[in-house]
C-alpha cells in the first residue's frame, strides 16, 4: 500500500500498516517526517490528551530522546523540538520497515474506469524522473488533497459563502530569552488564553510593527528556546503555487521584521534572535474530500457518536480570521463544541474505490474542518486508516468491507 504525505496522519498510517504486515511505502515532498511539526516548525501537539496509540508512543520517545540528551527525567510534552521529532519518526518508521522515499511530490493518479472508478497507482516526481507506484489500497495524508483531487474525487475548500479559506502562518524558532524574564508573554496551565498573546502584541508594536495575527503566541520548548506564531497570510489558498509562494516570501520578512522590533526595546528582549523561520509555510486549509460520510457542524453541536468511531476530537471550533479588515484574530464561535466522534467513513474517498484520507483532508464541513484539523487528531486518524488500508490490503478487499473497530495490533 501507498501513503502520500509523511505528516502526522501519514507517519502514524505507515507506521500502522507496516505493523500490521502490510508492504509500506511512504511518499514525502520534504526531506524530513512530520509535515508542519518538523518542516513546518510548529511541535506543538494539539488534542492529545484524550489520545493513546501511536500518538502515544510518539511523545513518550520524544520525551526519552530529550531526557537522554538533558540528564534530566523524561517528561511529556506537547511542545517539543522540531529536530527531536525528524530523528524519533524516522527511527519508529524504519523500526516498522516502512519504506520511506523524500523528495517526492505527488502529481498524478491513474483510475481504472472499468473497475469501478478502482485507484491503481499514483504518480510521482522526484530527482528520479516520474515514477508509478502501484498499490492495493492508498491513503492521501498530503494535507490538502492532492491524491484525491487527481484521482477525480469531488472536494470542498473554504467558507460556502465565501470561498475563502484560512489564513496561513509561518513559524520560526527563536532563542536568547530568559523563561522567567519573558513569563508574562507566554502560556502556561491555568493562564488565560488572551493575556499572554495581548501582552506581546503591544511589545512588538513598541518595536514599531504590529504583526499580521492579531494574537501572536510564543510556546516554550526548553531552556531558551521557544516557537513564535505571530504572522497570518490572508486570501491565498494552499493550492496555488504562486500564493504559497508569495505568502512564504511576506511572512518570513515580516517575522524578520518583528523579532529586530522586539530586540531594539532592549530588556528582556536584548539576546532575541531568530534561528530558523519554516521550510513550509503553516497551511490551515485544503481540499476536504467528498468521503462516505461528511463531518458536519451539527455533529460538533450535538456530540455525535459513531460505532465505526476512529478518533474522538476535544478541540473546539477555531476559525482564524478570514477577513483581516474585520478580525485578525480568531472568529467568534458560533456554538460550543461537544466532543465528537469522528466515523471511519468519513476517511474512506466516496467517487474512487480503495483510496482513504487521514488528516485535515477528510470529509468534513468548514466549521467541522476547524476543529478536527489539529495534529492530536489528524495522527489519530492516520493510525486508523494505516490499520484499516493493511487490513483491507492484505485481505483483498476494500477499506469499506473492513469491519471497525479492529482488534489491537
Amino acid at each position: 500500500m501507498v501513503v502520500c504525505g509523511g505528516g502526522p496522519a501519514g507517519v502514524t498510517a505507515a507506521i500502522a500498516a507496516a505493523r500490521r504486515g502490510a508492504k509500506t511505502l511512504l511518499l514525502e515532498a520534504h526531506g524530513c517526517l512530520g509535515g508542519i511539526w518538523t518542516a513546518g516548525l510548529l511541535a506543538y501537539l494539539l488534542d492529545t490528551n484524550n489520545k493513546q496509540g501511536i500518538l502515544r508512543e510518539i511523545l513518550e520517545r520524544i520525551a526519552q530522546f530529550e531526557s537522554q540528551a538533558s540528564g534530566k527525567p523524561a517528561a511529556l510534552a506537547t511542545c517539543c523540538d522540531p529536530e527531536v521529532v525528524k530523528i524519533v519518526l524516522e527511527q519508529m518508521c524504519q523500526e516498522a520497515t516502512v519504506l520511506i522515499q523524500y523528495h517526492t511530490r505527488v502529481c498524478g493518479a491513474v483510475v481504472d474506469r472499468a473497475s469501478q472508478h478502482r485507484l491503481t497507482h499514483v504518480i510521482a516526481e522526484s530527482k528520479s524522473g516520474r515514477e508509478a507506484f502501484a498499490g492495493k489500497v492508498f491513503i492521501d495524508c498530503t494535507g490538502d488533497g492532492d491524491l484525491g483531487a487527481l484521482s477525480g474525487c469531488r472536494f470542498a475548500f473554504g467558507e460556502p459563502q465565501t470561498g475563502l479559506g484560512q489564513p496561513m502562518s509561518m513559524i520560526c524558532l527563536v532563542t536568547g530569552l530568559t523563561p522567567s524574564d519573558v513569563r508574562p508573554y507566554y502560556r502556561q496551565p491555568g493562564d488565560d488564553w488572551a493575556g499572554p498573546k495581548d501582552r506581546l502584541r503591544l511589545e512588538m508594536e513598541k518595536g514599531g510593527h504590529s504583526p499580521s495575527y492579531a494574537k501572536p503566541s510564543l510556546f516554550h520548548v526548553r531552556d531558551d528556546l521557544f516557537l513564535l506564531m505571530a504572522n497570518h497570510e490572508y486570501g491565498v489558498r494552499g493550492t496555488n503555487a504562486r500564493d504559497v509562494t508569495t505568502a512564504t516570501l511576506r511572512a518570513r520578512a515580516e517575522l524578520h521584521r518583528l523579532i529586530h522590533g522586539l530586540r531594539s526595546l532592549g530588556g528582556v528582549w536584548k539576546n532575541l534572535r531568530l534561528v530558523a523561520t519554516a521550510e513550509q509555510i503553516g497551511v490551515r486549509e485544503g481540499r476536504r474530500i467528498v468521503g462516505l460520510y461528511e463531518i458536519t457542524a451539527e455533529d460538533l453541536q450535538a456530540g455525535r457518536r459513531h460505532r465505526d468511531a476512529v478518533c474522538r476530537v476535544t478541540f473546539p471550533v477555531d476559525v482564524h480570521a478570514l477577513d483581516p479588515k474585520r478580525e485578525k484574530g480568531i472568529e467568534k464561535a458560533a456554538f460550543k463544541a461537544k466532543a465528537y466522534d469522528i466515523p471511519l467513513r468519513a476517511l474512506i474517498a466516496k467517487d474512487v474505490r480503495g483510496m482513504m484520507m487521514a488528516g485535515r483532508c477528510i470529509s468534513g464541513d468548514f466549521l467541522a474542518h476547524s476543529s478536527y484539523r489539529v495534529t492530536g487528531n489528524a495522527a489519530a486518524m492516520g493510525e486508523a486508516a494505516g490499520r484499516v488500508a493493511a487490513a483491507a490490503a492484505l485481505d483483498g478487499r476494500l477499506p469499506e468491507e473492513i469491519p471497525c473497530p479492529l482488534p489491537p495490533t
